[in-house]
């Protein structure tokens, strides 16, 4: 149940936000974001062991990001599947996804951010749609943006959190003032209010509207929130912090990453 919230406010000094939580299951290994890819050493990214992909990737030059959301629909066949994790790679370097051939990929959501906006592009196995992002906060979800995808979870369980998650966070994130993060200094003073809320909002991982949560689905593995990156971007800034789940609500934990 992966979650992005963009913001955006095009008379902003720092006119685009983006936070992206990522979940899976805890025993994955993953690597925290650096200069993970031989043939891309320019690009930022956390690292997925597993597969060698990445779930959000951030391009410093051309101040783009992006971050993937696993989908639902029709599969991609066997013998023929590639990993979704390169496609964030390719996004951010490329502007987008829309000139690939995506049969050989499961259903997914990709956020692209850039200084001036946001497009969303969901895939389901047949057709790519693409939506810009409006001004304001938007929600995307593994139901697609606003849970309005064509293919969505049959599981009512797994929809009920992902609707309580982005109920609860919307609500909050948009109560307090809009940061607008400079390139220096602790993620509490540039991110200001939102950290708290970020952090958990002093939820319990298994409350319906939690947004970093473990669960026990009762397969044996633990589902739960590995980590957490906010970006802001604008005409003349990137910034990138990021934390491994569960972080301390008052700042600890937060890593500036580096992208000068």
């Amino acid at each position: 149940m992966c979650t992005a919230f963009v913001s955006i406010e095009p008379e902003a000094a720092v006119p685009v936000l983006l936070l992206s939580v990522r979940d899976e299951y805890l025993g994955r290994a993953w690597l925290p974001p650096d200069h993970h890819w031989p043939d891309r050493p320019d690009l930022l990214g956390g690292l997925d062991l597993a597969a060698g992909g990445t779930w959000l990737a951030v391009d410093p030059v051309r101040r783009t990001a992006a971050c993937l959301l696993n989908g639902f629909g029709p599969l991609a066949p066997a013998d023929a599947r590639r990993t979704r994790g390169r496609l964030p790679l390719t996004a951010v370097r490329e502007g987008g996804i829309g000139h690939l051939d995506l049969t050989p990929y499961d259903p997914f959501h990709l956020v692209l951010v850039r200084a001036d906006g946001a497009r969303v592009s969901s895939w389901s196995g047949g057709r790519l749609e693409e939506r810009e992002l409006p001004s304001g906060l938007s929600v995307v979800l593994n139901d697609g943006l606003e849970g309005r995808a064509a293919d969505r979870t049959t599981s009512e369980r797994i929809r009920d959190l992902m609707a309580a998650r982005a109920a609860h966070f919307r609500s909050r994130l948009t109560a307090e003032p809009r940061p607008e993060p400079t390139a220096d200094g602790p993620a509490a003073a540039a991110w200001g209010g939102w950290l708290p809320i970020v952090a958990g909002d002093g939820l319990a991982p298994d409350a319906d509207a939690a947004l970093i949560q473990r669960r026990d689905f009762g397969d044996g593995r633990i589902w739960g929130s590995s980590s957490i990156s906010l970006l802001a971007l604008g005409p003349d800034r990137l910034r990138y912090d990021f934390a491994a789940a569960p972080v301390a609500a008052d700042g600890p934990g937060w890593r500036r990453v580096a992208t000068g």
